[in-house]
């Protein structure tokens, strides 16, 4: 332990510990920007500046160890005075109409200025508008809100290693844009977001398509059915001020009724359709000497980095859509014949945690009929949240309601798609039992749970013991694609997210997701499933009624219209 003093008060934390951190220990906190919890420690924004005695200059609290007996000062005239004129020159050179800035009041700079008492700028206007970069379904990029904090640049290459994001040039006409300076959908960005998550103002969002819900809503010409992903029941509180971790599904339902949707489904009844067709694909690959280890597809952050940087693996894929997009080809068809309605007619809504599902429903692919895409709009969960404050709802006063039907029944499997493993885990439930014919005596393979990287883990599937694998973040990912790429993966299965913790902490789920909030996340998504009546996906009544009725069966010639694709070779030239 290191002994030292922090604006007067005596105060022990671990040695190697940053004064950041130990002053927050104590209940001082030090205002920051660029640094972030998670990520590499920068100091380059210069905000959490404090005063050390015996150091003639001041000190960045974020990369700076406790020394035994140090003497901190937090909050001292010298740095207050430095710390104001720092922000007062980074809003000199920003586009401070925060008024229609979408994240007006949960702007990192904004929430700073005000607590620096900054209500007018001693520094004249340098700011220059820029282009923005908004050529793409998922994220809208804005250099004229940009502070060159460097999160973005940090989590794309240190978290997803796909180094989309880079710093260039120096002094004042540094920027932070895409390599090459082209527009993103013209890089190697995957869509994950996750620049979008961390980026403590509004330079970098999802593309907001509430308009575009709203306007379907009041068309009396369209039934508007929404789909609501599994994480996003275990986060959407954290939008309306509730805990971490709440469970507000049914919360979700009411609210979704009271903004005028005609039908609310759970997208867990299309996890628990995918666990059916990709499971039974993995034992027609085992079985008749397939292309293996197989790869899930669910998410779609994941395909199009396979598609831009692992062309050679595609056959490893899982033909299977994605829950979201096998939903959307049932609402246009199933639905649509049962409920005696012409499927142009049906407008289908996804409220996702993910802005890479926003590309993923405008693919080619993703159109039974060839023209009308099967999902219309996505939005993320900050949309949603968007929304229920729009029309004044009170959320925390809500009656719980639940799904409609026929995509009403759902399973713990499907729950647990929220998080990294999840799907796997699912699949694994199925699989054994399909194969084996006999129950899985324990349905919790805790292995393949929490946020390691890369885990795995072994299971008997017709007497032979086979391994599987699951990665969480596109650099993880990389580790497993290469071992495929040079002939030496030992997995016969492979669940990849894009995502840090899997769908629980997608880009488009609220701010301030950390590693912390994710597991929180997460222990709530595995508390859903051990609370369900049915755990296991082939056991979930409608679905067996859906195939009776209208499918047929696993991997049949109409399932595989409906609920299958191809992917495609996207690496540049």
């Amino acid at each position: 332990m290191v002994n030292l003093v922090i604006n007067n008060a005596k105060v022990s934390v671990e040695e190697n510990t940053s004064i950041l951190k130990a002053a927050k220990q104590y209940n001082m906190d030090i205002p920051t920007l660029c640094y972030y919890e998670d990520l590499n420690i920068k100091s380059d924004c210069r905000v959490c500046v404090i005063e050390v005695e015996g150091k003639k200059g001041l000190v960045s609290a974020c990369s700076t160890p406790v020394t035994e007996g140090m003497v901190v000062y937090t909050n001292s005239p010298r740095v207050l005075n430095a710390r104001k004129t720092i922000v007062e020159l980074i809003l000199s050179n920003h586009d401070t109409n925060c008024t229609t800035c979408v994240k007006n009041m949960k702007c990192e700079l904004q929430s700073l200025a005000r607590n620096l008492g900054i209500d007018e700028n001693r520094f004249p206007s340098v700011f220059e508008r820029l282009d923005i970069d908004d050529n793409n379904p998922s994220i809208v990029r804005n250099p004229n809100l940009c502070i060159k904090c460097g999160r973005c640049v940090d989590v794309c290459k240190n978290v997803q290693g796909t180094n989309v994001l880079a710093t260039m040039g120096r002094g004042h006409l540094m920027q932070v844009a895409a390599v090459f300076k082209e527009d993103l959908n013209e890089d190697f960005c995957t869509f994950c977001g996750q620049c979008a998550s961390v980026c403590p103002v509004g330079a970098i969002t999802e593309k907001d398509n509430t308009d575009l819900v709203w306007n379907a809503i009041m068309d009396p010409g369209k039934h508007v059915i929404v789909q609501v992903a599994p994480a996003v029941r275990v986060s959407l509180g954290e939008e309306i001020d509730q805990h971490v971790g709440d469970i507000v599904t049914g919360k979700i339902v009411s609210a979704m009724r009271l903004l005028g949707f005609d039908r609310v489904f759970d997208t867990d009844f299309t996890a628990d359709l995918t666990i059916i067709e990709e499971g039974n694909e993995l034992i027609h690959r085992v079985t008749n000497g397939g292309v293996l280890p197989m790869m899930t597809s669910c998410c779609p952050g994941w395909i199009n980095y396979a598609e831009t940087r692992y062309p050679d693996i595609l056959d490893h894929l899982s033909s299977c859509k994605s829950p979201q997009q096998m939903f959307g080809a049932l609402a246009k068809s199933y639905y649509a014949e049962k409920s005696n309605l012409d499927p142009k007619d049906v407008f289908v809504v996804s409220i996702m945690p993910c802005t890479a599902k926003k590309y993923e429903a405008q693919r080619e692919e993703m159109s039974v009929n060839g023209s009308d895409p099967d999902v219309d709009v996505v939005l993320t969960t900050r949309e949603l949240g968007k929304m229920i404050k729009q029309m004044g709802i009170n959320f925390n006063g809500l009656e719980e309601q639940e799904f409609d039907s026929p995509f009403g029944i759902t399973t713990g499997a499907g729950a647990i798609f929220g998080a990294t493993g999840g799907v796997m885990e699912a699949a694994i439930r199925t699989v054994y039992e399909v194969v084996n014919k006999k129950p899985l005596e324990n349905l919790d393979f805790k292995d393949l749970r929490g946020l390691d990287g890369i885990k795995e883990a072994e299971v008997n599937l017709g007497g032979s013991m086979v391994k599987v694998a699951v990665a969480h973040t596109l650099a993880n990912a990389k580790v497993l694609c290469d071992q495929i790429r040079d002939g030496k993966s030992p997995y016969a299965f492979i669940e990849i997210m894009t995502c840090p913790g899997g769908c629980i902490g997608g880009g488009g789920q609220p701010y301030g997701t950390t590693n912390k909030v994710r597991q929180e996340r997460i222990n709530t998504t595995y508390r859903l499933d051990a609370n369900m009546a049915i755990r296991k996906s082939h056991e979930n009544p409608q679905v067996t009624e859906l195939y009776e009725d209208y499918l047929e069966k696993p991997l049949g010639e109409k399932s595989h219209h409906l609920l299958h694709t191809h992917y495609h070779d996207r690496k540049r030239k």
